[in-house]
């Protein structure tokens, strides 16, 4: 049975392009690490050319992927005359920006994600530097520091968009619109793409059908990301109903049920955030040391150090809204934030 389980939970990787509604097709790309294997990408049939929402990871093997999967359903790269990206994170951007220098094709973002492309752009990450050490978590932004200094962070594969879309915008295509809806938390300036004719919700991380997406881990951060993705999840609930199309897992026939379903995780986590803290002091990363993560309820010293460094921002995204809704305080000193009941 567990077998089964696995096997459902992975089956949506495998390669090729899945109708998911006429017009619509869902193309899994593979991803570089043991975490997050693939990432869907949607081909949106427009007349003789192509829509894709989400572009995936600049990868030889992802683009030969994407290659074959548009072969498959009659189309080459030269068809795609415009990508809509979700956000600005590698796995969503990058292959876009690769195959606009080749074929021309537009790359459309949300104007919230700009000052975190401009940050990767220049390389600026004093922003996470200091939020790391915000959250008692020193010994990792000095790690950050030391490979910095043997080879900066990455940037290739970073282009600024042909567009900024900005605000809540109908997006005509020749058959359809599209309407792009601000949905911030995940990313400042996440979007997702509502097809309402066709009952269609492209929620790139907004909603994902199996994990909750990592909240407001980024190079400038928002002053309040849970508070930010909390309101975006109930904004999403407002529309009608719609079929699921997530950037990461299947497709799921109920937009919201999984929202309900993340609105309840979030309010158990501010829950046991709170009483992980009892009545102590202490920061973002000791309350994190003190929680279980992942479905495995893994200890944070038995993860790896960028998912210590999204367990602890989590911990102190949960910690802010606590202390927004009064349940905890907060004080600030050398740049470190503690928080007590």
């Amino acid at each position: 049975m567990a077998t089964d389980i696995a096997d459902a939970r992975t089956a949506w990787m495998e390669p090729g392009a899945y109708e998911v509604a006429p017009g619509v097709h869902r193309i899994p790309l593979p991803l570089p690490n043991d975490g997050l294997r693939a990432v869907n990408v949607y081909a949106v049939a427009d007349g003789d050319e192509l829509v894709l929402v989400d572009s995936g990871w600049a990868l030889d093997e992802a683009r030969d992927q994407l290659e074959q999967a548009l072969g498959s359903i009659g189309h080459g790269f030269e068809s795609i005359s415009r990508f809509l990206v979700t956000h600005v994170h590698r796995d969503h951007y990058t292959l876009g920006i690769t195959l606009r220098r080749m074929f021309g094709s537009r790359v459309s973002l949300g104007i919230g994600e700009q000052p975190s492309l401009e940050a990767i752009l220049h390389g600026r990450v004093e922003g996470q530097l200091n939020d790391l050490v915000r959250w008692g978590a020193e010994d990792i932004a000095e790690r950050m520091r030391q490979g910095m200094k043997k080879g900066g962070p990455r940037q290739d594969g970073y282009e600024q968009p042909d567009e900024w879309i900005r605000g809540a915008t109908d997006i005509r295509l020749e058959t359809r619109t599209l309407r792009a809806l601000p949905t911030p938390g995940h990313t400042a300036g996440h979007l997702v793409f509502l097809d309402a004719d066709s009952s269609l919700l492209f929620a790139g991380d907004h909603i994902l059908p199996h994990i909750t997406p990592s909240i407001g881990f980024e190079l400038v951060r928002q002053e309040l990301p849970l508070g930010d993705y909390l309101d975006s999840l109930r904004l999403v609930r407002e529309h009608p109903e719609m079929r699921l199309l997530p950037a990461h897992g299947p497709v799921a026939d109920s937009t919201h049920v999984r929202v309900d379903e993340l609105l309840d995780h979030h309010r158990r986590r501010l829950d046991e955030t709170e009483h992980a803290l009892a009545q102590d002091e202490a920061t973002a990363a000791e309350v994190a040391a003190r929680m279980g993560w992942t479905r495995h309820n893994r200890k944070l010293s038995e993860m790896d150090i960028f998912n210590r460094m999204l367990a602890i921002g989590e911990t102190s995204a949960h910690l802010d809204v606590l202390v927004r809704d009064g349940r905890l305080r907060s004080s600030t000193v050398d740049g470190v934030a503690r928080y007590r009941a």
